[in-house]
């Protein structure tokens, strides 16, 4: 039985309050809005996304900080759910938001969905490392960032598809924020502050239109180009079998053993066809991660073809340092069934299972669930 959906909650409770009082957003004025009369407005914008979650609640591990933060609003709608933060002010701010982002992240949330406008986009991009997914619940009073969804009900319509186990769509998307004190002296003066991974309804057809095997080959070169240009220095890279791991050597002008194990540092070969404890013996040399595929058809990422990748080196690279490769046409063809690890150890099956990012085209990634036979 796969692992459940770990889904991390953040509530931004000052997020929008200057909007119904005619501040124009919520940063620095949150005092002077709620003495104006200003009701917040994130707590109830994140019931309605989640609503549309909670059929699924029980294939979701919840996460969230106490109090405002989220606590009191998946106690209201009766969700057991971890505590990761606790903040000891009376008041919420941007820090507190950070932090909770950054324990969620360590949680290991497959997704955090957060309420707020474009000031806590902001603070998500400087928690977030470029590999968190997380999702926008519109909430304030000013949203030109292109992290959220286009209102509460579409965003929780997005994680409840993953939290049925469906695949979606990973794209970057920019935060944006204006200046606040300008714009409430008539000048906008937007700027972008970096990106986000976010969540999208998955596009069936690949990017490029052509048909038939040439549409393949261009497609393998796009995700060879995304995962060559991900390789970090002084790392080994292990590059398992199949056409779709075979384009990156391809990509970096290496030979490449179809059905076996590579292993390759800063673009040179430093190894072909190599057997577990060979495998094994290279992780003791430095960092190491592995690039892998899928067998078409049937789903499976580890336990057949590929038995040189022992749950003993899978145990040691860690679940991170894994990446899977693939195009969208092989994992449409799945059906919605997801992909599946049989390595040998069931407990590490059982470890591994959860949603992953696969590389699917250059800058293109989705979020697809890992199983086990069980």
């Amino acid at each position: 039985m796969s692992a459940k959906f770990r889904l991390g909650i953040i509530v931004n409770p000052l997020a929008g309050l200057g909007g119904s009082v005619a501040l124009k957003g919520s940063d620095g004025v949150a005092e002077q809005a709620l003495a104006l009369g200003a009701k917040p407005m994130a707590p109830t914008r994140m019931k309605a996304a989640l609503e549309k979650v909670l059929p699924y609640a029980k294939n979701i591990e919840w996460a969230t900080g106490e109090g405002a933060l989220g606590g009191e609003l998946l106690s209201e709608l009766a969700i057991d759910f971890e505590s990761v933060y606790y903040s000891d002010t009376q008041s919420t701010s941007a820090q507190d938001t950070q932090a909770l982002a950054k324990a969620l992240s360590q949680w290991g949330a497959d997704l955090i969905l957060f309420a707020g406008g474009d000031g806590t986009a902001r603070d998500m991009y400087q928690a977030l490392s470029e590999k968190q997914a997380a999702l926008g619940v519109p909430a304030g009073v000013k949203i030109h960032s292109g992290v959220y969804g286009v209102s509460p009900t579409a965003a929780g319509a997005v994680v409840a598809k993953m939290a049925r186990g469906e695949m979606v769509s990973l794209m970057e998307a920019d935060v944006m924020d204006i200046d606040e004190v300008a714009f409430r002296q008539g000048t906008v003066r937007a700027r972008r502050y970096g990106e986000l991974h976010v969540p999208a309804e998955l596009k069936y057809v690949q990017a490029v239109k052509m048909g038939g095997v040439e549409v393949d080959e261009l497609v393998l070169a796009d995700i060879a180009a995304e995962a060559v240009e991900s390789m970090d220095p002084d790392t080994t890279y292990f590059i398992g079998s199949g056409s779709t791991t075979a384009a990156v050597m391809d990509e970096l002008g290496l030979e490449n053993t179809l059905l076996g194990v590579d292993a390759v540092r800063d673009g040179q070969l430093i190894g072909s066809d190599l057997t577990a404890s060979q495998l094994l013996a290279l992780t003791e040399q430095g960092p190491c991660k592995l690039f892998v595929t899928l067998i078409g058809g049937q789903g499976h990422v580890l336990g057949r073809g590929n038995q040189q990748l022992s749950p003993q080196l899978i145990r040691t690279l860690g679940r991170n340092n894994i990446q899977i490769l693939a195009t969208k046409t092989k994992l449409n063809a799945l059906a919605d069934r997801p992909l599946l690890v049989d390595s040998g150890d069931p407990q590490l099956d059982r470890e591994l299972s959860g949603y992953c990012k696969i590389i699917t085209g250059y800058r293109d990634y989705v979020m697809y669930p890992l199983a086990n036979p069980e």
